[in-house]
This record gives structure tokens, C-alpha cells and sequence, in this order.
């Protein structure tokens, strides 16, 4: 089968449950048919060029490529390491210590495998927030890993080292940019990422204004606990950058006063719940946001702490949206008996919510005919999970995983197919443990063995026990019953 999949020659997908992402567009035993890069017909029983190959998706939903609007992909080298982090540990990590070591051929190691695991999870266009960009080659590193790798990418240009109103517009950036831009990969795109910190002197004005000068996009941590705050967002509108082309990473820890400056702007929300819950940026902001009418696209941050997949985004986002309403109702006395947030919605932030977040959703995000055919057939046979498909999206977001992902393809070509990757994503695969391998020698040598152990095992606080009045007395093994008495 995998010798079929040749260039340009068109391919049918049969009987699936078709999840457009379009209001009122999804069919049950549908067909969709992709000739070249794009999706030439979506409907039942098609009618098909001779030579197409059919892939059967009876039991299957297909469904628009997921989109990862928020992901170190660098840090992917070190997969886990940051198990047991707090946000404070991470930002000493990298920030303090050991993220000036990475070379320029480490942060290619990490964008590759990143890529790959990406694909492999039906995510098909992913935002690599790189801020471990300390030079121009470090740059050149990461594009060149994106550029080869399976995929639809959006290199998103920072230095944690570095001052973003000084390095974005050095002379060696700048030639840069204009390489990126010269380039004209759809397949890649590029934008600025910087944070604003809440210096009075609003120094972050010259980034800003460079993401202008060269029309690009720029994508910044906002509301975080402890980093970045209302002030950060006021001085962005105060002296006039809040646009559309702002995406607000977190935005975990606003009032309602920067909500609705990120609403009034046609700002979006990168929300990365895994993160966002386990780090300490703050609530995952969903309920926060749907009240302001704000755009949201998912995101899963860093491989360092968790998953890479936007199934376990959706998951934890809706499971954090639904907590967070039956908490406020019980702080007022009260019960929720209707759930707000539904999990097609929380399915189309995965899918064309990513596409708008980046400014591609005329190009991706939907399976509409004409768009670029980045296609996820969600099917597996061999799990009970995936049978009965009765709720489409409720199966999508909380029973289907990555070894669902069934067949893949990001601009008609064939990336995965029968749960497994193909010939060229599986060579590459190889390829990059390789080269992730020498990352990992390299970085524990560098660190020594001390620091790496205490790195990945940070000490663990102590905890105060609560005194208990009671204590269990008279146990009897015969009747296996507790006798509580007040001590």
C-alpha cells in the first residue's frame, strides 16, 4: 500500500464521519477526495478519477490537521527532564544556567524530532516558539529543521538571552528575516516572539515595531503568574500594538480590563492547560475567555514537562473549563446543570482556532473545498475505545489518543498511513534520535553529572501535617470494622 502513495496522484477517503470544523458541514459516511495539495471534493459517494487510491475510514472521523499554536520545539532533546518543575525551576533552568549551552546543532536535534513526534500525532501545522535562538545560526538551525522536516511550520524568532528590542533589529537579524522572507515556503512561516515584562520604559517598543516594519506576527507569554501582568498588556495598548496579529501565550492571570483590550483588539489566546496546571502560570483561562468572545487555539508548551499531543490539550482544557464552572457554582451555593462548553468547541480551538491564530485559516483548518489537504484520519479497529462511534466529538476529545492517528497528510502527501509513519517521516525519525542522542551526551557532559541529577530530581519541599483529632482504636480482624473515638 505504502508504494501507492505517489505523487500527485489523487486519493480517496471512503465512509468516514466527516468533522468539517464548518458550522453545519459534518457528514456521517461521507467521502473526501484530495487531488495535488488540495481538497477537491467533500460529500457522499463521490465520484473519482480512475487512478485514485481509496483508503477506507468506515468507522473512522476525519478531521482537519490539529494545530499547536505554542510549542517549544528546541526543548524537545530534552524530553521529560522537567518532570517534577515548577515554573521557577524551569525559568532558572534555562533562563539562569544551562539554556546558553545548547548549540546551534542542538536546537536542530530537538526541532526535528519534535516535527516528526508532531505528524505522528495528527498535529500538522505546529508554532515553534523558539527562544533558545541566541544567534543568527542558532536561527538558520532551526528554520533548516523545519524546512526538512514533515510538516507545516511557523518559526517563531526569540532569545531568552537575549533583549528582543536589541537582537531584532541587529544587522544579522534583519538579513535573516529577509532570507525567511525570500524563501516564500508556505510550508514555513515566521513571526517574532518576545515577552513584555512591565518596565515602565516599555522597551519592548523597538521589537514591536520591528514585527511591524517587516509584517510579521508576533506571539508573547501574557498573564503568567510572577512574569508578565495587566500592566505588560496595558503598556501594549497604550502605546498602540495590540492588533490582530497578537497572540497572548497563557493569559492565565488578567482582569477583566486586559481581557477586553485582547477582545477589543481581535487579539487570540494560546492556552496550554497541561502547562498552565501543573507549572503555575495561573487558572487555564477558557471560562475566562468564552465570556469575552475571544478567540482560543491549544497549544502543549514543552515536551521538557508533558505530552506533545493535542488530544491530551483538549482533554485537560475541557475537564479545566467544566472544574472551574462547578467550583464557582458551589462557592455560591449553587449547581451547574448544563455544561457551557461542549467538546466541538473545544475541538475546533484544536483545529481552525489554531489556523486563525496564525493567520492561516484561509489556507488550513477546516476541510473545505480548495484548502490545503492537511487531513487526520482518526481510526483504530483494534481498540475498544474507538467503537461505538456515537458522539463524534465527545470520542474525539475524550476517548481517541495518538495511536489513533490512522493515516496523516499535510499538502495531500502522505505523511502516516495504517498507524504507522511513512518510508521518508520513519528515515527521518531515525535520523533524529540520532542527533538528539549527541544533544544528550553533549549536555550532560557539559553539566556534569551533579547538576544533571539535580536538575531532574529538584528537592522536595516538607509538608506540615494537619493535626488529626481521631485515631482508629479496637480494630477487629474478624468483623474488619474501624472504631473511630475523638483523641
Amino acid at each position: 500500500m505504502t508504494a501507492e502513495f505517489t505523487p500527485g496522484r489523487p486519493i480517496v477517503f471512503r465512509n468516514a464521519t466527516i468533522l468539517t470544523m464548518e458550522a453545519g458541514g459534518d457528514i456521517e459516511n461521507g467521502d473526501l477526495l484530495v487531488v495535488g495539495e488540495r481538497i477537491a471534493a467533500v460529500g457522499r459517494a463521490l465520484a473519482v478519477p480512475d487512478d485514485a487510491i481509496e483508503i477506507d475510514a468506515s468507522g473512522g472521523i476525519l478531521m482537519p490537521g490539529m494545530v499547536d499554536t505554542h510549542r517549544h520545539m528546541w526543548q524537545t532533546a530534552l524530553r521529560g527532564f522537567g518532570a517534577d518543575w515548577t515554573l521557577s525551576q524551569y525559568f532558572v533552568f534555562y533562563y539562569l544556567t544551562w539554556g546558553k549551552i545548547f548549540r546551534p546543532e542542538d536546537i536542530h536535534a530537538g526541532n526535528v524530532l519534535a516535527a516528526i513526534e508532531a505528524i505522528d500525532a495528527g498535529v500538522t501545522t505546529t508554532l515553534d516558539w523558539s527562544h533558545g535562538l541566541q544567534t543568527v545560526e542558532h536561527g538558520e538551525a532551526a528554520a533548516d529543521a523545519l524546512r526538512t522536516a514533515p510538516g507545516r511550520f511557523v518559526l517563531a524568532y526569540g532569545n531568552l538571552l537575549g533583549a528582543p528590542w536589541e537582537w531584532a533589529n541587529s544587522k544579522d537579524f534583519r538579513a535573516f528575516a529577509e532570507r525567511m522572507s525570500g524563501a516564500r515556503d508556505e510550508k514555513l512561516g515566521f513571526q517574532l516572539a518576545f515577552d513584555v515584562t512591565a518596565d515602565p520604559a516599555f522597551p519592548e517598543r523597538g521589537a514591536f515595531e520591528a514585527a511591524r516594519e517587516l509584517g510579521l506576527r508576533v506571539t508573547t507569554h501574557a498573564g503568567v503568574w510572577g512574569a508578565t501582568n495587566d500592566e505588560s498588556i496595558r503598556l501594549m495598548w497604550d502605546h498602540g500594538f495590540m492588533t490582530p496579529d497578537v497572540t497572548y501565550v497563557h493569559a492565565a492571570t488578567l482582569t477583566d480590563d486586559s481581557y477586553q483590550r485582547i477582545a477589543a483588539s481581535g487579539g487570540t489566546v494560546s492556552v496550554s492547560t497541561e502547562s498552565e496546571q501543573s507549572a503555575g502560570q495561573g487558572y487555564p483561562p477558557t471560562w475566562q475567555l468564552r465570556k469575552h468572545g475571544i478567540p482560543v487555539s491549544l497549544s502543549m508548551d514543552t515536551s521538557v514537562w508533558w505530552s506533545a499531543d493535542l488530544f491530551s490539550a483538549m482533554r485537560a482544557t475541557l475537564s479545566a473549563d467544566r472544574s472551574r464552572e462547578h467550583l464557582e457554582a458551589h462557592a455560591a451555593g449553587e449547581t451547574v446543570v448544563h455544561n457551557r462548553l461542549r467538546a466541538e468547541e473545544v475541538a475546533r480551538w484544536a483545529t481552525v482556532g489554531g489556523a486563525q491564530a496564525l493567520g492561516l485559516d484561509g489556507l488550513i483548518g477546516s476541510l473545505t473545498v480548495g484548502k490545503k489537504a492537511d487531513i487526520v484520519l482518526i481510526k483504530n479497529d483494534d481498540s475498544p475505545a474507538m467503537y461505538p462511534l456515537l458522539h463524534p466529538y465527545g470520542s474525539l476529545v475524550f476517548q481517541a489518543g495518538r495511536g489513533d492517528v490512522h493515516t496523516v497528510l499535510v499538502n495531500g502527501e502522505v505523511l502516516k498511513h495504517a498507524g504507522k509513519l511513512q518510508p521518508g517521516p520513519a528515515a527521518a525519525l531515525a535520523s533524529a534520535k540520532q542527533e538528539v542522542a549527541r544533544t544528550l551526551d553533549y549536555a550532560r557532559a557539559t553539566m556534569g553529572d551533579e547538576a544533571w541529577r539535580e536538575g531532574m530530581a529538584p528537592e522536595i519541599p516538607s509538608t506540615e501535617r494537619i493535626q488529626n483529632p481521631y485515631t482508629y482504636t479496637d480494630f477487629d480482624g474478624g468483623d474488619d470494622r474501624h472504631r473511630a473515638q475523638e483523641a
